[in-house]
């Protein structure tokens, strides 16, 4: 989607022209730094859910295809008990490791996007022509965004004279922008109908137009598989997948029946075809449903079964796989022990990569069999507690002698509704260190690659 990125290019760089000053000279974090779990005037964006074991989910059932898609953008940050700080920071966090050939190739057919979802699988090339040409792409992530309309953040953005170009600084909606592929967890419903479930302490709803904010940071994909996209029933459940559709947003995680929620999203870029997957177990009280054969709902990974077969379904029809899971405990560093324990089983099933969201605070990495997991990006631009956060980026690149992946962590604060670059370079260093500290078995550079400790 060339075509999609270049227009939306015109509009950022005139948008980087007002911009650039205001973004560059406010951007600082006090020292005095915030505890983490602090209140800052808006009450906690989520309730205090905790990940627990389910029954099994439902049958298995085979998936339709996907959707091509292009571009993304990078980068990740850090988090810090004593959360907060000052911000600024270069990419970041790599990790190399080696991961296989899958075996298969793209050919010059394309899955066909239409209202958002693909209609038919990428098909596999038998030339070996193709085979033995290098590829060099990135994949960028971010965690927890939310614009609901009566949430802090939608409000600060809306009172700015340049929109979320004003919240989100420069340097890290650059890097989004020129990603290969962006995706980020859409933490909310957009629709205009609709009613807050009933006994749910707190429920986001963006207005249907506040999609086009995707569209100005660059956003090729996102995961519908969390515990808000259902916040308002059944009727803006259906109306966020026609507004994304509409707005040629291809989701994952969620869908009109059983069968779209699990549906791997297919992405092809640099003649190679990346699935994504999504899931959620983040409710101690379950109030977002599992679709069904005939209800629409999200994926739910309680029990893994359907999950599992969703990843081995992804990883044969595509070069590499990436599982996209909310879970783990909000506003805590420490890993539950089913975050370990499914993550790992996730990589045994064939994915390349394990990318966490849920718990609004960064949580640790750990590489697994030579791959990597981030158990959390934490939140990117949910609330205005102050708190490391990060864009990670996936670098693939390979050629005839085998592929790699590199992990990189692009540094950032989010503080006072506004998600800003760490540019300095001791706060860098103190996201990496502690990154480093929560993690199970990483190393990051001072430029931000991690990579697998001994």
């Amino acid at each position: 989607m060339r075509s999609r990125k270049q227009k939306r290019q015109a509009v950022w760089n005139a948008a980087c022209l007002s911009v650039l000053s205001l973004a560059l000279s406010g951007c600082g974090v006090s020292d005095a730094q915030k505890a983490l779990g602090q209140e800052n005037g808006l009450p906690d964006a989520q309730e205090a859910d905790v990940a627990e074991e389910a029954g099994r989910e439902g049958e298995a059932v085979r998936l339709p295809s996907v959707s091509a898609s292009e571009e993304s953008a990078g980068g990740q940050t850090g988090a810090e008990e004593a959360v907060g700080a000052q911000t600024g920071a270069e990419e970041s966090v790599g990790g190399q490791f080696g991961a296989e050939e899958s075996g298969r190739t793209q050919t010059g057919e394309e899955a066909s996007v239409q209202d958002g979802r693909a209609q038919h699988a990428p098909s596999s090339s038998e030339g070996s022509e193709e085979e033995s040409e290098n590829f060099d792409f990135t994949v960028c992530f971010a965690g927890d965004v939310n614009l609901d309309e009566n949430w802090g953040t939608t409000q600060y953005m809306s009172a700015q004279e340049n929109g979320i170009y004003d919240c989100i600084s420069p340097e890290l909606v650059e890097i989004m922008r020129d990603a290969d592929l962006m995706c980020l967890n859409n933490e909310f419903t957009y629709s205009t109908g609709g009613s807050p479930l009933p006994g749910k302490a707190y429920t986001f709803r963006a207005l249907p137009e506040r999609v086009e904010v995707l569209d100005q940071l660059g956003v090729d994909a996102v995961t519908l598989a969390n515990n808000h996209v259902y916040d308002y029933g059944k009727e803006a459940l259906l109306d966020t997948f026609t507004i994304l559709e509409e707005a040629q947003i291809p989701y994952f995680g969620a869908g009109r029946t059983l069968e779209e929620a699990m549906e791997p999203l297919y992405l092809e870029v640099d003649g190679k075809v990346v699935a994504l997957v999504g899931a959620s177990r983040a409710e101690k009280n379950k109030m977002t449903p599992q679709a069904t054969d005939t209800e629409p709902g999200i994926l739910r990974c309680y029990d893994t079964k359907l999950f599992l077969q969703a990843i081995g379904e992804a990883k044969d029809a595509a070069d590499f796989c990436i599982a996209f899971v909310h879970w783990g405990t909000e506003y805590s560093f420490e890993l539950e022990q089913v975050q370990l324990d499914t993550g790992r089983e996730y990589l045994d099933a064939g994915a390349d990569a394990v990318i966490g969201a849920h718990s609004h605070c960064l949580q640790g990495m750990e590489y697994y069999n030579g791959k990597p997991i981030i158990y959390s990006l934490g939140n990117y631009w949910f609330n205005d507690k102050t708190l490391d956060t990060m864009l990670l980026q996936l670098h693939f690149s390979g050629d005839e002698r085998g592929t790699a992946l590199e992990v990189e962590v692009i540094p950032a604060v989010q503080s006072g509704y506004r998600t800003v670059y760490a540019k300095a370079l001791e706060e860098q260093r103190r996201i990496y260190d502690f990154l480093e500290e929560i993690s199970v078995n990483v190393r990051i550079s001072d430029e931000g690659m991690v990579t697998e400790t001994e």
